[in-house]
């Protein structure tokens, strides 16, 4: 089992940058992918980056690649999401969440352990 607690969010103005964590409880993180996913109000749940347990590999999505970093520090069960450049089109509440695919797991039904979400708004 595995207990995702996100941190990080905030308001930014445009152009500035937020470093999102998300810790993770439970000896098994380091063999789960973890990924990110974002909500804005009234849309779907979308992809945002993941790290794969083997190899690190990372994957990310179009519309943040060249402008988000994650990375993951398995000594401290933590993964991060480094935003740069952010857009007011970031603004939305992000989601970690862990994944036991070995693969590149993009959709939200791949995942089986949640956080409670993180507020990001990038004012224009």
């Amino acid at each position: 089992q595995v207990q995702l607690v996100e941190s990080g969010g905030g308001l930014v103005q445009a152009g500035g940058s937020l470093r999102l964590s998300c810790a993770a409880s439970g000896r098994t993180f380091r063999s789960y992918t973890m990924g990110w996913f974002r909500q804005a109000p009234g849309k779907e749940r979308d992809f945002v980056a993941l790290i794969r347990w083997y190899g690190n590999n990372t994957y990310y999505a179009d519309s943040v690649k060249g402008r988000f970093t994650i990375s993951r520090d398995n000594a401290k069960n933590t993964v991060y999401l480094q935003m740069n450049s952010l857009k007011p089109e970031d603004t939305a509440v992000y989601y970690c969440a862990a994944s036991p695919s070995s693969w590149y797991p993009i959709r939200t039904n791949e995942y089986d352990h949640w956080g409670q979400g993180t507020q990001v708004t990038v004012s224009s």
